[in-house]
């Protein structure tokens, strides 16, 4: 395969889950329950965003589709966004992330650390950005490294 130009490059991104549950004890343990049954899924991120009355908690499987299936078929109510995961280290760090995306004026809309460990022992983050593509162009072209669902595994 040819590698891929700075044009028309479209960054790896991961399917993340917005769960809306209702505000109450236990209601999270079911949700993460329903990855546990399958033996081939687990939870790689995870963020739980409350209210008084409900609570949105965002995931990522390791297998959106697979996890797509079980969230309809058990009748959970969500949404689906397109995130970069995002490995940072020494080298590569937050601070260096962030001033690279402020540089081209991409607001980061929310972030949350991955739960998967690389084997160089490299820390990943879930980033949302107003424009994936424009933002994995720039990190991508300033050596950070940037995951799909399939290094989620």
């Amino acid at each position: 395969m040819p590698p891929q130009t700075e044009i028309g490059y479209a960054p790896p991104t991961v399917r993340q889950f917005s769960v809306f549950l209702d505000n109450r004890v236990g209601k999270l343990l079911e949700l993460v329950q329903l990855f546990d049954d399958d033996p081939h899924l687990h939870v790689a991120a995870f963020s739980v965003l409350d209210s008084s009355d409900h609570a949105v908690v965002r995931l990522i499987i390791n297998n959106a589709d697979a996890a797509r299936s079980i969230l309809r078929r058990k009748q959970y109510t969500f949404s689906e966004h397109d995130l970069l995961v995002v490995e940072v280290d020494g080298e590569q760090s937050l601070t260096r992330m962030c001033l690279y995306l402020l540089n081209v004026e991409l607001n980061i809309d929310f972030a949350y650390p991955v739960m998967v460990r690389k084997d160089d022992g490299g820390a990943m983050i879930a980033l949302a950005v107003d424009d994936p593509t424009l933002g994995g162009q720039i990190l991508r072209r300033k050596g950070f490294r940037l995951m799909g669902e399939e290094d989620l595994n």
